[in-house]
Protein backbone atom coordinates (compact mmCIF):
# COMPACT_ATOMS: atom_id res chain seq x y z
CA UNK A 1 0.00 0.00 0.00
CA UNK A 2 1.70 3.57 -1.46
CA UNK A 3 1.95 6.66 1.27
CA UNK A 4 1.61 10.03 0.41
CA UNK A 5 3.41 13.33 1.80
CA UNK A 6 0.25 13.52 3.89
CA UNK A 7 0.43 10.48 5.75
CA UNK A 8 4.15 11.41 6.48
CA UNK A 9 2.92 14.77 7.93
CA UNK A 10 -0.49 13.18 10.00
CA UNK A 11 2.52 10.40 11.11
CA UNK A 12 4.86 13.20 12.08
CA UNK A 13 2.05 15.01 14.26
CA UNK A 14 0.77 11.61 15.80
CA UNK A 15 4.18 10.89 17.36
CA UNK A 16 6.39 13.34 17.36
CA UNK A 17 9.06 11.51 15.10
CA UNK A 18 11.30 13.10 11.95
CA UNK A 19 10.46 12.71 8.90
CA UNK A 20 13.09 10.15 8.17
CA UNK A 21 11.47 8.03 10.77
CA UNK A 22 8.50 8.61 9.25
CA UNK A 23 9.14 7.67 6.10
CA UNK A 24 11.06 4.81 6.93
CA UNK A 25 8.39 3.36 9.35
CA UNK A 26 5.77 3.91 6.61
CA UNK A 27 7.61 1.77 3.56
CA UNK A 28 8.72 -1.06 6.23
CA UNK A 29 4.87 -1.26 6.34
CA UNK A 30 3.73 -0.71 3.46
CA UNK A 31 1.37 2.09 4.21
CA UNK A 32 -0.16 0.70 7.25
CA UNK A 33 -0.47 3.74 9.16
CA UNK A 34 -1.34 2.16 13.00
CA UNK A 35 1.80 -0.45 12.27
CA UNK A 36 3.91 2.64 10.84
CA UNK A 37 2.83 3.95 14.70
CA UNK A 38 3.37 0.97 16.71
CA UNK A 39 6.58 0.67 14.66
CA UNK A 40 8.11 4.13 15.41
CA UNK A 41 7.01 3.68 19.21
CA UNK A 42 8.87 -0.01 19.50
CA UNK A 43 11.77 1.39 18.73
CA UNK A 44 11.21 4.59 21.05
CA UNK A 45 10.98 7.23 18.81
CA UNK A 46 7.46 7.98 19.24
CA UNK A 47 5.31 9.57 21.88
CA UNK A 48 3.22 8.24 24.13
CA UNK A 49 0.03 6.74 22.94
CA UNK A 50 -2.61 9.45 24.64
CA UNK A 51 -1.36 11.54 22.18
CA UNK A 52 -3.44 10.39 19.36
CA UNK A 53 -6.06 11.23 21.54
CA UNK A 54 -4.98 14.97 20.44
CA UNK A 55 -6.03 14.36 16.59
CA UNK A 56 -8.48 17.09 15.74
CA UNK A 57 -11.74 17.62 14.53
CA UNK A 58 -14.20 21.05 15.02
CA UNK A 59 -17.62 21.22 17.05
CA UNK A 60 -18.62 21.51 20.83
CA UNK A 61 -18.27 18.98 23.88
CA UNK A 62 -22.00 19.35 25.53
CA UNK A 63 -22.69 18.35 29.54
CA UNK A 64 -25.84 18.16 31.35
CA UNK A 65 -26.34 16.96 35.04
CA UNK A 66 -29.84 16.89 36.76
CA UNK A 67 -29.86 15.04 40.09
CA UNK A 68 -27.85 12.16 40.05
CA UNK A 69 -27.63 11.69 36.45
CA UNK A 70 -25.13 13.50 33.79
CA UNK A 71 -24.66 13.08 29.95
CA UNK A 72 -22.20 14.13 27.77
CA UNK A 73 -22.97 14.12 23.92
CA UNK A 74 -20.17 15.64 21.13
CA UNK A 75 -21.46 17.34 18.35
CA UNK A 76 -18.71 18.23 15.16
CA UNK A 77 -18.57 20.90 12.94
CA UNK A 78 -16.24 21.01 9.84
CA UNK A 79 -14.73 24.58 11.86
CA UNK A 80 -14.08 26.11 14.33
CA UNK A 81 -15.62 28.99 13.00
CA UNK A 82 -19.06 27.16 13.03
CA UNK A 83 -18.50 25.98 16.08
CA UNK A 84 -18.83 29.96 17.78
CA UNK A 85 -21.65 29.99 15.83
CA UNK A 86 -24.91 30.55 18.12
CA UNK A 87 -27.05 28.78 16.25
CA UNK A 88 -24.71 26.14 16.30
CA UNK A 89 -23.89 26.28 20.14
CA UNK A 90 -27.85 26.19 21.00
CA UNK A 91 -27.79 23.47 18.79
CA UNK A 92 -25.31 21.46 20.69
CA UNK A 93 -26.82 22.59 24.18
CA UNK A 94 -30.63 21.70 23.62
CA UNK A 95 -29.16 18.43 22.30
CA UNK A 96 -27.16 17.53 25.12
CA UNK A 97 -30.70 18.31 27.11
CA UNK A 98 -32.46 16.10 24.83
CA UNK A 99 -30.34 13.56 25.91
CA UNK A 100 -30.29 13.95 29.48
CA UNK A 101 -34.11 14.08 29.59
CA UNK A 102 -34.81 11.40 27.50
CA UNK A 103 -32.02 8.79 28.76
CA UNK A 104 -31.40 8.11 24.74
CA UNK A 105 -29.43 4.68 24.95
CA UNK A 106 -27.44 5.68 21.89
CA UNK A 107 -26.49 8.41 19.02
CA UNK A 108 -29.63 6.69 17.12
CA UNK A 109 -32.22 6.75 19.67
CA UNK A 110 -30.96 10.53 20.01
CA UNK A 111 -31.43 11.94 17.29
CA UNK A 112 -35.07 10.62 16.81
CA UNK A 113 -35.88 12.00 19.80
CA UNK A 114 -38.00 14.65 20.17
CA UNK A 115 -36.39 17.80 19.59
CA UNK A 116 -37.59 21.31 21.90
CA UNK A 117 -38.10 23.66 18.86
CA UNK A 118 -40.58 20.73 17.35
CA UNK A 119 -39.75 18.22 14.59
CA UNK A 120 -36.56 15.58 16.14
CA UNK A 121 -33.27 16.02 17.08
CA UNK A 122 -32.54 14.72 13.05
CA UNK A 123 -34.95 17.49 11.26
CA UNK A 124 -33.07 20.31 13.33
CA UNK A 125 -29.65 19.05 12.13
CA UNK A 126 -30.58 18.67 8.58
CA UNK A 127 -31.97 22.69 8.87
CA UNK A 128 -28.66 23.76 10.51
CA UNK A 129 -26.53 22.07 8.17
CA UNK A 130 -28.80 23.99 5.46
CA UNK A 131 -28.73 27.14 7.04
CA UNK A 132 -25.07 27.16 7.94
CA UNK A 133 -23.61 25.63 5.00
CA UNK A 134 -21.48 22.79 6.83
CA UNK A 135 -21.73 19.57 7.61
CA UNK A 136 -22.55 18.08 11.06
CA UNK A 137 -22.63 15.07 12.76
CA UNK A 138 -23.79 14.36 16.49
CA UNK A 139 -21.10 11.82 17.01
CA UNK A 140 -21.15 10.29 20.56
CA UNK A 141 -22.99 10.42 24.36
CA UNK A 142 -22.49 8.68 27.33
CA UNK A 143 -24.48 8.57 30.28
CA UNK A 144 -23.44 8.31 33.93
CA UNK A 145 -25.36 7.66 37.39
CA UNK A 146 -25.46 6.93 40.91
CA UNK A 147 -28.01 5.74 43.23
CA UNK A 148 -27.63 7.77 46.01
CA UNK A 149 -24.31 10.71 45.55
CA UNK A 150 -23.61 13.17 43.15
CA UNK A 151 -22.78 13.80 38.99
CA UNK A 152 -20.49 16.27 38.92
CA UNK A 153 -19.81 18.27 35.27
CA UNK A 154 -16.45 20.10 34.44
CA UNK A 155 -15.44 21.63 30.80
CA UNK A 156 -12.36 22.61 29.84
CA UNK A 157 -11.50 25.16 27.61
CA UNK A 158 -15.28 26.16 27.85
CA UNK A 159 -16.59 28.37 24.40
CA UNK A 160 -20.03 28.81 26.44
CA UNK A 161 -21.47 27.26 29.93
CA UNK A 162 -21.41 23.87 29.67
CA UNK A 163 -19.99 23.60 26.15
CA UNK A 164 -16.56 23.17 25.11
CA UNK A 165 -13.62 20.86 23.85
CA UNK A 166 -13.11 18.69 26.87
CA UNK A 167 -15.85 17.59 28.55
CA UNK A 168 -16.15 15.76 31.88
CA UNK A 169 -18.50 14.21 33.95
CA UNK A 170 -17.51 12.47 37.57
CA UNK A 171 -20.13 9.92 39.08
CA UNK A 172 -19.64 9.73 42.94
CA UNK A 173 -21.75 7.53 44.88
CA UNK A 174 -21.39 8.55 48.65
CA UNK A 175 -23.85 9.49 51.75
CA UNK A 176 -21.34 12.31 52.31
CA UNK A 177 -22.72 15.94 51.99
CA UNK A 178 -23.58 17.50 48.38
CA UNK A 179 -21.04 20.05 48.87
CA UNK A 180 -18.01 17.87 50.09
CA UNK A 181 -19.19 15.47 47.11
CA UNK A 182 -18.75 18.33 44.50
CA UNK A 183 -15.66 19.48 45.78
CA UNK A 184 -13.77 16.66 45.50
CA UNK A 185 -15.52 15.76 41.67
CA UNK A 186 -14.23 19.12 40.83
CA UNK A 187 -11.29 18.08 41.73
CA UNK A 188 -11.37 14.85 40.08
CA UNK A 189 -12.72 15.62 37.26
CA UNK A 190 -10.11 18.67 36.44
CA UNK A 191 -7.37 15.56 36.91
CA UNK A 192 -9.23 13.60 34.44
CA UNK A 193 -9.30 16.15 31.95
CA UNK A 194 -5.42 17.35 32.12
CA UNK A 195 -4.29 12.97 32.94
CA UNK A 196 -6.79 11.06 30.02
CA UNK A 197 -7.23 7.70 31.42
CA UNK A 198 -8.58 5.25 29.31
CA UNK A 199 -10.28 3.41 32.03
CA UNK A 200 -11.42 3.17 35.88
CA UNK A 201 -9.21 0.30 36.73
CA UNK A 202 -6.27 -1.50 35.21
CA UNK A 203 -9.16 -4.73 34.60
CA UNK A 204 -10.93 -2.05 32.44
CA UNK A 205 -8.85 -1.16 30.32
CA UNK A 206 -9.52 -2.38 26.57
CA UNK A 207 -7.67 -6.03 26.15
CA UNK A 208 -6.89 -5.17 22.69
CA UNK A 209 -4.61 -2.35 23.95
CA UNK A 210 -2.76 -4.43 26.45
CA UNK A 211 -2.11 -6.76 23.89
CA UNK A 212 -0.74 -4.06 21.75
CA UNK A 213 1.49 -2.92 24.67
CA UNK A 214 2.64 -6.04 25.26
CA UNK A 215 3.91 -6.36 21.53
CA UNK A 216 5.40 -3.55 21.78
CA UNK A 217 7.18 -4.19 25.21
CA UNK A 218 8.37 -7.37 23.76
CA UNK A 219 9.97 -5.54 20.84
CA UNK A 220 11.71 -3.11 22.79
CA UNK A 221 12.48 -5.83 24.99
CA UNK A 222 14.02 -8.43 22.15
CA UNK A 223 16.59 -5.56 21.17
CA UNK A 224 18.30 -5.74 24.68
CA UNK A 225 19.97 -9.09 23.94
CA UNK A 226 18.98 -9.42 27.32
CA UNK A 227 18.06 -13.93 28.73
CA UNK A 228 14.57 -15.08 27.64
CA UNK A 229 13.91 -14.85 31.03
CA UNK A 230 14.73 -11.24 31.76
CA UNK A 231 12.80 -10.35 28.44
CA UNK A 232 9.57 -11.80 30.13
CA UNK A 233 10.05 -9.44 33.34
CA UNK A 234 10.75 -6.44 31.44
CA UNK A 235 7.40 -7.42 29.32
CA UNK A 236 5.39 -7.62 32.43
CA UNK A 237 6.73 -4.55 34.03
CA UNK A 238 6.23 -2.51 30.86
CA UNK A 239 2.72 -3.86 30.79
CA UNK A 240 2.26 -3.32 34.43
CA UNK A 241 3.36 0.50 34.56
CA UNK A 242 1.14 1.07 31.68
CA UNK A 243 -2.23 -0.05 33.18
CA UNK A 244 -1.04 2.10 36.19
CA UNK A 245 -0.56 5.12 34.02
CA UNK A 246 -3.88 4.48 32.12
CA UNK A 247 -6.30 3.54 34.80
CA UNK A 248 -8.19 6.38 36.61
CA UNK A 249 -7.64 5.16 40.02
CA UNK A 250 -4.48 3.81 40.11
CA UNK A 251 -3.23 7.75 38.59
CA UNK A 252 -1.14 9.95 40.64
CA UNK A 253 -3.18 12.70 41.25
CA UNK A 254 -2.16 16.04 39.25
CA UNK A 255 -2.53 18.06 42.31
CA UNK A 256 0.58 16.80 44.24
CA UNK A 257 1.67 14.18 41.33
CA UNK A 258 2.51 11.49 44.33
CA UNK A 259 -0.98 10.40 45.55
CA UNK A 260 -2.85 7.82 43.76
CA UNK A 261 -6.38 8.82 43.41
CA UNK A 262 -7.75 6.04 44.72
CA UNK A 263 -6.23 7.22 48.39
CA UNK A 264 -7.32 10.69 47.66
CA UNK A 265 -10.97 9.23 47.64
CA UNK A 266 -10.36 7.05 50.68
CA UNK A 267 -9.06 10.33 52.13
CA UNK A 268 -11.68 12.38 51.39
CA UNK A 269 -14.00 9.84 52.78
CA UNK A 270 -12.04 9.33 55.91
CA UNK A 271 -12.31 12.78 56.37
CA UNK A 272 -16.55 12.90 55.75
CA UNK A 273 -16.81 9.82 57.74
CA UNK A 274 -18.48 7.53 54.67
CA UNK A 275 -17.38 5.64 52.16
CA UNK A 276 -17.00 7.40 49.33
CA UNK A 277 -16.86 5.34 45.83
CA UNK A 278 -15.94 6.64 42.41
CA UNK A 279 -17.98 4.31 40.45
CA UNK A 280 -17.98 5.96 36.55
CA UNK A 281 -16.93 8.39 34.39
CA UNK A 282 -16.90 10.23 31.33
CA UNK A 283 -13.98 12.11 29.33
CA UNK A 284 -14.95 13.60 25.89
CA UNK A 285 -12.17 15.23 24.34
CA UNK A 286 -13.55 17.17 20.75
CA UNK A 287 -12.22 14.95 17.71
CA UNK A 288 -10.73 12.44 19.66
CA UNK A 289 -10.25 9.61 17.76
CA UNK A 290 -11.09 11.38 14.53
CA UNK A 291 -8.04 11.75 11.49
CA UNK A 292 -8.72 15.51 10.54
CA UNK A 293 -8.53 15.94 6.52
CA UNK A 294 -5.27 16.93 5.85
CA UNK A 295 -5.57 20.50 4.23
CA UNK A 296 -1.85 22.37 4.31
CA UNK A 297 -1.07 23.27 0.86
CA UNK A 298 2.79 22.37 0.39
CA UNK A 299 1.37 19.02 1.47
CA UNK A 300 -1.33 18.62 -1.10
CA UNK A 301 1.21 19.36 -3.93
CA UNK A 302 3.83 16.79 -2.77
CA UNK A 303 1.28 14.52 -2.76
CA UNK A 304 -0.14 15.48 -5.99
CA UNK A 305 3.65 15.19 -7.50
CA UNK A 306 4.08 12.06 -6.04
CA UNK A 307 6.80 13.19 -3.46
CA UNK A 308 7.03 10.27 -0.98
Amino acid sequence: MAYTAADVKNLRERTGAGMMDCKKALTETDGDFEAAVDALRARGLAAAAKKSSRTAAEGLVGVAVSGTHGVAVEVNSETDFVAKNDQFQDFVRKTTQVALDTAAADIDALKAAAYPDGGTVTEKLTSNVATIGENMQVRRLKHVAVNQGVVVPYMHNAAAPALGKIGVLVALESTASADVLEALGKQIAMHIAAAFPLALTADDLDAELIVRERKIAAEKAAESGKPAEVQAKMVDGAVAKYAKENALLSQLFVMDNKTPVAQVIEAAGKAAGTKIALVDYVRFQLGEGIEKEVTDFAAEVAAAAGIR
